[in-house]
């Protein structure tokens, strides 16, 4: 496991595709060329996900390309 540190100071933005409306926002943290800080919007004093950036970039382009189901589990 690696540490990072810095976060406290990270600037958050949410997800673009956020209405704001029914809670399950995420937000990311940029700034951090090798990887990608992830939190619930609902918690931002809470735990931060660090995802390497390819893996991030390749989460998002099956989102935007369909070509995985992601369930939310409810």
């Amino acid at each position: 496991m690696t540490r990072t540190q810095g976060l406290v100071d990270a600037a958050w933005r949410k997800s673009s595709y956020s209405d704001g409306g029914d809670n399950n926002c995420v937000e990311i943290a940029d700034g951090y060329p090798d990887a990608v800080p992830v939190r619930d919007s609902k918690n931002p004093g809470g735990p931060a996900l660090l995802f390497a950036a390819a893996t991030w970039s390749a989460f998002v382009s099956d989102l935007k390309t369909g070509s995985r189901s992601y369930s939310s589990g409810s």
